[in-house]
């Protein structure tokens, strides 16, 4: 079995794992504090950033890039017309552009920010940059929101899915980042149904339930997290 180095509310971490869970892959999970910067992880990966998955071969493949490449060239044509990469150069370029849109764009914007100031600090040290949240990020972060859930919206309103007319890579990136934002209770749902409804689909699916069992310590999620008729 694989090895998955992650945190609950990494969602770079969290996009993998619904990879893997589309890809009906089970893999051990070893959670990472980041900031503690352990040595055995720094061996893995130096950058010193989850994820990073673990093949039973001692592969390692670290990012979520790399992991979701690494899996559709290794495990993707099994998953015939599920396949979460298209085939054709024009679908991909545009998963690859969702991609990064949010696995950058998104979370530079909001994720990053949010889960810093509002989870990580209250386990890190001084020393490791812990202390209380700095509201103004966490207000600019609130309201990126807001921006994205229109781009999803707008495209939603144009494709089946975010990128095309079959799920792929791109709704899962997406959604990780949002559920990371929704267990912290800072996704405005009633300012946009149709993204609503999108992540609705997205929430229902198989895969997706790993993560609404997830759990920070001393940290409820909002009261719909877990709630698929929010």
């Amino acid at each position: 079995m694989a090895t998955l180095h992650h945190y609950p509310l990494c969602p770079h971490s969290r996009f993998v794992r619904l990879v893997l869970g589309e890809f009906g892959l089970d893999a051990a999970m070893v959670e990472e504090r980041i900031w503690e910067r352990r040595r055995e992880f720094l061996e893995l990966n130096p950058a010193g950033t989850t994820p990073v998955l673990r093949e039973d071969s001692g592969l390692v493949i670290p990012g979520p890039g790399p992991i979701a490449e690494y899996l559709d060239e290794t495990r993707g044509l099994a998953l015939g017309e599920r396949r979460l990469l298209p085939e054709g150069p024009g679908e991909r370029i545009e998963v690859r552009r969702l991609l990064d849109w949010f696995n950058i764009k998104f979370n530079e914007e909001i994720t990053a920010p949010l889960v810093l100031e509002k989870v990580m600090k209250r386990f890190m040290s001084r020393d490791e940059g812990g202390g209380p949240p700095e509201m103004s990020a966490i207000r600019a972060a609130r309201g990126n929101v807001r921006y994205h859930l229109r781009y999803i919206a707008w495209l939603t309103a144009k494709r089946n899915w975010l990128a095309g007319p079959v799920l792929s890579y791109a709704d899962l990136a997406a959604a990780a980042h949002l559920s990371c934002v929704d267990y912290l209770g800072d996704v405005p749902w009633e300012e946009d149904e149709a993204a609503r409804a999108w992540y609705a689909m997205i929430k229902s699916r198989p895969s997706f339930r790993p993560l609404l069992s997830d759990r920070i310590p001393g940290m409820a999620p909002s009261a719909h997290y877990d709630d698929l008729d929010f």
